[in-house]
This record gives C-alpha cells, structure tokens and sequence, in this order.
C-alpha cells in the first residue's frame, strides 16, 4: 500500500503478510512510516493505493468499526488514557 497525508507520500508500496500464530514487531526509527503505517491499515489513515486483506476480507475503504468488528485494535502505549478507571474497569 501507500499512503501519507495532504500532498506528503509517506508509506511506498509497503507490502507484508503475516500468517496465523505469527509475531511481526515494525520497527524502525522515528518519521519512518511505523504509525502511519498502523493507521492506514486500522483505517485511520486513508490509504493511496494498494488494500488491506485480513482473514481473507479486503478492509480497504472501510469504516473504522467494521475494521474494530473484523478483529483490528490498536492500544496505545504510554499515554494514560485511561487513568481514572480501575483496572476492573479496564477489562
């Protein structure tokens, strides 16, 4: 896929696969395309070209709580949104 924001390209005809029981980490220094490339397949960032497949449904163009429904979340680190729940609330 690619993608970016306003005129700036960020993402380049990333492309991976991740199979199932598989741990992928995306790694890389900061402005390297790491949370836009999250975005994009979260459907937080519109995407340029290119799709996102998971479990065999194209999520490309869809509506953020469809991808939530197909089992795509991201959980930020470190940003204590939720530090006024207990962690019964939490769960």
């Amino acid at each position: 896929m690619s993608a970016g924001y306003g005129d700036t390209q960020v993402l380049w005809n990333v492309s991976f696969d991740v199979q199932p029981g598989e741990i992928v980490a995306i790694i890389g220094s900061n402005g390297a395309g790491k949370s836009t490339l999250l975005g994009a397949i979260s459907g937080l960032v519109r995407t340029w070209s290119g799709s996102v497949t998971y479990a065999g449904h194209n999520l490309t163009g869809a509506h953020v709580d469809e991808i939530v429904s197909a089992g795509i979340v991201q959980v930020p680190q470190g940003r204590r949104l939720f530090s006024s729940m207990s962690v019964e609330e939490n769960c």
